[in-house]
């Protein structure tokens, strides 16, 4: 088996919604705000290349979206997915599967894309297996108010109509040495791949821990459908997480690809060394 970090471009978000309850004197020292308030944002994606299999995880945001969307977040495309793929010497049609932590935009919205003639939104990864949660499929498209801004119908409905998806329920083993591990914190049934990879184990940590900035306990977002519930399945992995030495890949920290976890005097949880998934 072989990983490799994708970079699909940056974003920028509220950094007050990103860190919830936290003050912002604190949260802005790992993660500086713009004059808008909004922080950098990474749209980091994970390759992995597993004998006859190509599979990446998630996707970024994608490029079909118009120039007010582009500005309200303040997309930069500098790295793109298909110039990281191009780096490495594949290409979309080399993807076997894609496997979505969530449908959250910034997360799926690589999946479709624009036809030739702009009629309707197609497949960007045409012979790959799509794998989501049976659950959030459904919760996705019945969005709750509060969270239906991140649900775009032109993201998941390709999908859903494709006759790509397969529906994973609850946590699994999807291919050896990669488990699946569910979260209902953040939105309905995340999934998280858990990777045994050269003697460690990696978590693709998505919104569980988007950033070396989240680690401490309570640094829950505010975008958080449940946050006690996030709060709970922090409170159940952090200490795996520090006795098993489990690495965690980091999606949206626009500086750090991955990271340990430590205690710290007082008992509490705060970032380890932070390294690249290459130096692995």
């Amino acid at each position: 088996m072989k990983l490799y970090s994708i970079e699909t471009g940056k974003f920028r978000l509220d950094g007050g919604a990103m860190f919830g309850v936290v003050p912002k004197v604190i949260w802005n020292k790992t993660n500086p705000a713009d004059e808008k308030n909004r922080i950098d944002m990474a749209m980091r994606c994970l390759l992995i290349e597993d004998e006859s299999r190509l599979i990446l995880v998630d996707n970024g945001i994608g490029h079909k979206y118009n120039d007010k969307f582009r500005d309200l977040y303040a997309l930069n495309h500098e790295n793109t997915l298909e110039k990281s793929l191009e780096a490495l010497g594949f290409n979309r049609e080399d993807i076997t599967d894609i496997f979505l932590t969530h449908l959250h935009f910034d997360h799926c919205g690589g999946s479709t894309e624009w036809n030739s003639v702009k009629e309707r939104y197609e497949l960007v990864f045409n012979n790959a297996i799509h794998w989501v949660q049976k659950k959030h499929v459904e919760w996705a498209l019945k969005p709750n108010p509060r969270e239906k801004a991140s649900f775009f119908k032109e993201n998941i409905l390709p999908i859903v109509e494709s006759g790509n998806l397969r529906m994973l329920e609850g946590d699994t083993e999807l291919f050896p040495e990669i488990d699946i591990k569910v979260f209902n914190g953040h939105t309905e049934s995340q999934q998280l791949p858990l990777i045994q990879y050269k003697g460690r184990k990696i978590l693709f940590a998505a919104d569980l821990f988007p950033s070396y900035g989240h680690i401490p306990l309570p640094y829950v977002m505010g975008y958080d459908t449940r946050p006690l519930l996030t709060l709970e399945e922090r409170e159940e992995w952090l200490p795996r997480i520090v006795s098993e030495n489990i690495v965690l890949f980091y999606e949206h920290d626009p500086y750090n690809e991955c990271g340990t976890v430590v205690m710290n005097e007082k008992g509490g949880y705060q970032s380890g060394e932070v390294f690249r998934l290459s130096d692995l």
